[in-house]
């Protein structure tokens, strides 16, 4: 009797530890983030700038050398500006000897008018003859087309003249010279480049691989560096068919939607490119949990303060972040740490503010 009464107490001290076990459950604190939906795929950043769409090479139409050179980069010109001109000597002399040969071929036009009018009257008064008629006028129109071709000739020296002076024919802005004061030029060759600062673009270099997927269905979005909130979006105008064989990069043009007073020519800039996708999400890789050959994540029941596991489509999986097309739903809170050491309907304790 006496061992039996002391063995009860003994018993009921076990009941009491074993019904405040299960009384008591451990709420773990996870980190979480909220499922957001996801309509575009970025694909990168790249840098570039803001140049004109028309750029024009300006040289001399004649040969000679640079005198004097007028304006320096990021000059803005008018039509009719002087940009450049050529010691005019050559051409001066050349003027000078045209208009030379010039006043010699009047004097014999007027000349051969005279002659001709004489054998004329000559003739008409029957003391002349037919050879010498023919003569006067064969030889007053020899000099005639002598005459035109001295005029000709003197236009064509004001011409060159005037080409000594290289001038602008459009408002523009000065962004490279490519020859100095006392260089010898030859006719046509590059001396400034000129940009019309009317019609702008972006110019950004992509890699081969980034080029080759380009379509119309990308969207670009082009940012100040220095001010990212100055934006506006582009559209691919131009793709260069081959790759730089240096840089391995293909240049592209972008027609902006709308020019932001900010991006004058040479405003550095980033361009992002993204392109519509279906609905998809993107977490961090620790929210996966392989296990039995399926991919699940935890998925928070806010109202409860619980987790349960949920099945979900893999559509990407990177060193950091994995990007899933179904099974979970913008807005849920799904669980990135600790994984591996929650149970099915588990408390836990999370930030509700967290991102």
């Amino acid at each position: 009797m006496k061992r039996l009464l002391l063995m009860l107490p003994v018993g009921l001290l076990l009941v009491a530890c074993s019904s405040e076990e299960e009384v008591i459950e451990p709420v773990r604190p996870v980190l979480s983030v909220k499922v957001e939906p996801q309509v575009q795929a970025q694909l990168g950043r790249f840098a570039g700038s803001i140049q004109a769409r028309f750029e024009s090479t300006l040289g001399f139409r004649v040969s000679g050398r640079i005198a004097r050179r007028w304006l320096d980069v990021g000059a803005q010109v008018k039509p009719g500006d002087t940009l450049a001109t050529l010691d005019p000597t050559d051409q001066q002399n050349q003027l000078r000897a045209a208009e030379g040969d010039l006043a010699k071929v009047q004097a014999q036009w007027i000349n051969a008018q005279a002659d001709a009018r004489r054998q004329q009257q000559l003739y008409d008064r029957g003391v002349g003859a037919q050879a010498q008629l023919d003569i006067a006028q064969t030889n007053l129109k020899t000099t005639g087309a002598a005459l035109e071709q001295a005029r000709s000739a003197v236009s064509q020296a004001r011409d060159q003249l005037d080409y000594s002076t290289l001038r602008t024919d459009h408002a523009a802005v000065i962004t490279a010279w490519q020859a100095e004061a006392g260089q010898t030029v030859t006719a046509g060759q590059a001396v400034v480049t000129l940009a019309r600062p009317d019609v702008k673009e972006a110019v950004i270099d992509l890699p081969i691989g980034v080029g080759e997927q380009l379509d119309k269905g990308l969207t670009f979005t082009v940012a100040s560096q220095l001010d990212p909130s100055i934006n506006t979006t582009a559209s691919l105008r131009e793709l260069e068919p081959q790759a730089d064989a240096t840089t391995r990069t293909r240049r592209a043009r972008l027609t902006l939607a709308s020019t932001p007073a900010a991006f004058h020519l040479g405003t550095a800039i980033s361009v992002s490119l993204s392109s519509a996708v279906t609905p998809r999400s993107e977490l961090p890789l620790s929210a996966l949990l392989e296990r039995d050959g399926k991919t699940q994540v935890w998925v928070i029941d806010t109202q409860q303060k619980t987790v349960a596991t949920r099945d979900v489509a893999l559509i990407d999986r990177t060193r950091e972040h994995i990007v899933i097309a179904s099974g979970v739903q913008p807005g849920e809170r799904v669980v990135t740490a600790g994984v591996n050491s929650l149970k099915p309907g588990q408390k836990v304790t999370f930030d509700e503010d967290a991102q």
